[in-house]
């Protein structure tokens, strides 16, 4: 597949707080998309869910539909049970050629929920990683068996979200139960992203790059906020305007010999900061660092 770079509509319109970009239509985000030359776009909520329908806006914009956000309970479901109820949005995936199913265990997750303060993310115990660890691996042979990599979303406000949580993850699911290598998530978690894609090469299925303000992150976390409240208060931003470098981690998925998909996802108030403005910013970031990684080609000094 080489590297082709993608964005998540979540900079003009987040489904967690739809008050942020609620007036954005899909259109405006796949042609802006198209205009700042991005590869593909991810899943958005506003998105239709009728694969033809679909498959013609993307086609009209030029844009390849990347894949899309699952949120499982295999705390509270079985692995067949969350089979059954994911096999519409599988189906979407497959339909319009999306090569990556992206999951996170939501059950009991807090970071759709303002009232909850980050300190209260969830935790498992000794006892529920080898259930947890047992589902995660079946539900990912299933998804490896329709044609889609299967990648683990760890997030901050849920189960998967320190390094301890990685380290428990890995050690309880099969090997072919790869995770997206989210950049923002991982060092607000304070994990090492470029460290964990050389430790764990066979694991990384789908990459998401956003950059972090880490002094923000700490006041929120100081203030007792919740992750919503984070994102409002600008914890995150796209690559080359936070705290991030983002030449070691293109050095890494270069080592390893990454092929996929990288996506840009910056979760901001559209209306401070201009999703068009940053996502241009993200990808001129990311193309240049990897080009200087070896992970792509030297562009032409009219294309970097």
């Amino acid at each position: 597949m080489s590297i082709r770079f993608g964005v998540s509509p979540i900079a003009w319109t987040n489904d967690d707080m739809p008050e942020l970009g609620g007036d954005t239509t899909v259109e405006t985000i796949l042609g802006d998309a198209e205009g700042i030359g991005f590869d593909g776009v991810e899943l958005g909520g506003k998105f239709p869910r009728d694969p033809a329908v679909l498959k013609a806006m993307l086609a009209a914009h030029h844009l390849d539909l990347i894949g899309g956000w699952w949120s499982t309970n295999l705390l509270i479901h079985s692995a067949k049970d969350e089979i059954a109820a994911l096999q519409f949005h599988l189906a979407l995936l497959k339909a319009m050629g999306s090569s990556v199913f992206i999951a996170a265990e939501c059950s009991n997750a807090i970071h759709g929920d303002r009232a909850r303060p980050l300190a209260e993310t969830p935790r498992l115990t000794d006892a529920d990683w080898p259930r947890f660890g047992e589902q995660l691996s079946a539900l990912a042979a299933y998804i490896e068996g329709q044609g889609l990599k299967f990648a683990y979303h760890f997030h901050l406000g849920t189960v998967v979200e320190r390094q301890e949580d990685l380290d428990r993850f890995i050690a309880h699911t099969a090997p072919n139960v790869g995770f997206v290598v989210d950049t923002g998530h991982a060092a607000l978690g304070g994990v090492d992203a470029a460290d964990l894609i050389r430790r764990h090469p066979g694991r990384v299925a789908h990459v998401h790059t956003k950059d972090v303000r880490r002094a923000v992150s700490e006041r929120v976390r100081a203030l007792g906020k919740s992750f919503l409240d984070g994102v409002l208060a600008g914890m995150f931003t796209a690559p080359g305007d936070g705290d991030l470098d983002f030449g070691a981690v293109m050095r890494a998925l270069a080592e390893i010999g990454y092929s996929g998909w990288i996506v840009i996802e910056a979760e901001q108030d559209p209306k401070l900061a201009d999703p068009r403005v940053y996502s241009r910013l993200g990808l001129k970031t990311l193309k240049r660092a990897a080009m200087a990684a070896g992970l792509i080609p030297v562009a032409a000094p009219s294309e970097s």
